[in-house]
């Protein structure tokens, strides 16, 4: 096996379900210090550590991954998931596709392009923590400081070496309704916090963005994803909460969005917000995109925006509005399965394509 391939071995066989990403760190941190980069630990938590690596002088080239994994699930698993087995030219484990496999191919490339000969482009490497549940680590990173001016964000995120160009924003809120509890039997005595809330969410599902659709993007959508109300049945609901989901396309500016939704659900209704991640987009004349694609990334078809948010909507704009390409060997439809795995020669591949774009810039 190649040397992203057994990297990817040793961090999928490192627990970090939604976190311990300071175990998956360290390895890492070792290797790109012995390749030359100067190595800084992004703490976000205890034993929730990320990384920044930098090499060489210049505008760098910025390569970012996430080192946290999801929950295993309540289905049992055919193969260990921490075990790292190969099937074949599969390797099983969580975190294989989303996105260890990922991270050790950039490492890998990483440290082959800081031992090349000749002038090279510099690189900048931040691998995060909290990515599965809302960018935390990349939010606290930029909150720092952390991420400066970058030729091109490439973001090793599961495309099967597409290079996709973007992804929709995701505008995360909680709508809260309130009343005055009572007794069942006296409900004109309350005011039902539930009713206010199924009114809300009765406009909700007719809410109009006011954008058109994105020509690769597609349209904006509206989701309603959980409602909790009241406290046992015999009472007058003085409490209810629901979240809605909003995914959004290049352009929508996310503060009047939420104005405008606020506006459509009434005054009976409070927004909090959970996570505001802005859409991303590259044009696919991009010199950066077309460095990937002449390095062998794979076009990205009639489907160039990946279906999921990624660090990108945080580290686009830390990285000065750098031009963003998600492309890495990881499988899409197998982040967060059960039984979830990575293509062996989508490992190697991935480092090939990586360390020949960066030749080229």
């Amino acid at each position: 096996m190649n040397a992203a391939v057994e990297l990817t071995r040793e961090l999928v066989m490192i627990d970090s379900v939604g976190g311990n990403e300071a175990a998956v760190a360290a390895p890492l941190a070792r290797r790109l210090e012995a390749a030359g980069f100067e190595v800084r630990a992004h703490e976000y938590a205890p034993g929730r550590a990320g990384l920044v690596a930098r090499w060489g002088s210049g505008v760098p080239v910025t390569l970012t991954g996430h080192l946290d994994t999801v929950p295993l699930g309540a289905r049992e698993w055919t193969h260990d998931p921490h075990a790292a087995e190969v099937d074949g030219d599969r390797l099983y484990g969580r975190g294989t596709s989303d996105m260890k496999a990922g991270v050790a191919a950039l490492v890998v490339a990483a440290e082959e392009h800081s031992r090349g000969e000749g002038r090279r482009v510099a690189l900048e490497l931040l691998l995060t923590v909290g990515e599965e549940t809302g960018c935390e680590g990349a939010l606290d990173m930029a909150a720092k400081g952390l991420a400066g001016p970058s030729r091109g964000l490439l973001v090793a995120e599961p495309t099967a070496n597409r290079a996709l160009l973007g992804h929709k924003g995701a505008l995360w809120l909680k709508a809260v309704t309130r009343g005055v509890t009572a007794h069942g039997s006296m409900p004109h005595l309350g005011d039902n916090a539930v009713y206010k809330l199924a009114r809300a969410i009765t406009a909700a599902e007719r809410f109009d963005h006011g954008v058109p659709a994105h020509p690769r993007l597609g349209a904006p959508t509206t989701n309603v994803g959980t409602v909790r109300g009241g406290i046992n049945v015999n009472s007058v609901p003085d409490l209810a909460e629901a979240t809605l989901d909003l995914r959004t396309v290049a352009g929508q500016d996310h503060a009047a969005l939420r104005d405008r939704l606020r506006d459509t659900l009434g005054g009976e209704t409070i927004l909090e917000t959970l996570s505001d991640l802005p859409a991303v987009w590259t044009e696919e004349d991009d010199p950066f995109v077309q460095a990937l694609l002449a390095a062998g990334a794979h076009d990205p078809g009639e489907r160039p925006a990946a279906s999921y948010f990624t660090d990108a909507s945080v580290l686009v704009a830390a990285c000065g509005g750098a031009p963003a390409v998600i492309c890495g060997p990881g499988e899409p439809e197998q982040a967060h399965v059960t039984d979830e795995y990575c293509r062996i020669p989508r490992i190697e591949e991935a480092v090939d394509i990586y360390r020949a774009a960066l030749g080229r810039l």
